[in-house]
């Protein structure tokens, strides 16, 4: 037990810190907690000395974690009557394919092209938090037919190669094809379902067997960061969405994006610079 603890213990404090920071900035911030679980447990890892998988690891675990917490965030928006079933019906397929497409890329790619993919989208979702305006609007209602099929496969991709949920992408296309932004926020949740489980299951297939990833993991997919991420996202996320009652949301989302910008420029420096 003592050298359990001693080799895997500075492991074990450190995901816990990781999910407690995640699941408060996820509840605080309200864009779920993907944007920051990956950055988080990516410099972990590299710390740690896992650098060269460090990135996808990252990316897949967080997709896992995904699934739970879309799956609670859903029903309790459902509860409220937020959630537009219909969509979620017409999306989801291709939201799906779109996953399985980015996860299956991400794989492939190497770590510096991945994190400097991940570093970009980051910087453009930090850009939209802070000059985004809930009142922008393109359309009256969302698209069907062939403009959904790509939209919804570009939502599942890019979500699946950064890691996150559907609510990033999800409530911003939502609200400016004319949906009001508590059914946005309920609907995009149930996207992460449709991110997570199909992106975590190829991640899983395209690690299987790959050298230098942290101990305990299933593929890309780390089991210990997921186990304790899970507990610690859900558990301290209503915290988070307390604490953001009591502050200025408009300024949160300032602070928030400046913190990813920054967050974003480490993470493209470090792989430019070496």
């Amino acid at each position: 037990m003592e050298s359990f603890l001693a080799e895997y213990g500075v492991l074990i404090i450190s995901l816990v810190a990781a999910g407690i920071a995640a699941g408060l900035a996820a509840g605080l911030f309200g864009i779920g907690g993907g944007a920051v679980i990956v950055p988080v447990l990516y410099f972990l890892f590299v710390g740690l000395g896992y650098e060269e998988t460090a990135m996808h690891v990252a990316v897949a675990t967080s997709l896992a974690t995904i699934i739970l917490t879309s799956i609670r965030s859903v029903m309790a928006h459902n509860g409220r009557g937020a959630v537009d079933w219909a969509v979620l019906k017409g999306w989801a397929p291709w939201i799906v394919i779109g996953a399985c497409l980015g996860q299956l890329v991400a794989g492939f790619v190497s770590k510096d092209a991945l994190t400097l993919t991940f570093g970009g989208l980051l910087l453009i979702l930090a850009l939209q938090l802070y000059f985004g305006r809930p009142t922008w609007k393109l359309a009256e209602d969302l698209p069907g037919g062939a403009p959904r099929a790509g939209l919804g496969t570009a939502l599942g991709a890019l979500s699946a190669i950064m890691g996150i949920g559907g609510g990033t992408f999800g409530v911003s296309l939502m609200t400016i094809c004319g949906r009001p932004i508590h059914q946005a926020v309920g609907t995009a949740a149930g996207f992460g379902v449709a991110i997570g489980l199909p992106g975590a299951i190829v991640a899983i297939l395209n690690g299987l067997g790959r050298d230098g990833l942290p101990p305990f993991s299933l593929g890309h997919v780390n089991l210990p960061a997921f186990a304790l991420i899970s507990v610690c996202t859900v558990t301290m996320a209503p915290f988070g969405a307390a604490l953001a009652h009591k502050l200025d949301a408009g300024l949160l989302r300032k602070l928030f994006g400046v913190l990813l910008v920054l967050v974003s420029a480490r993470m493209i420096w470090k792989t430019i610079a070496g």
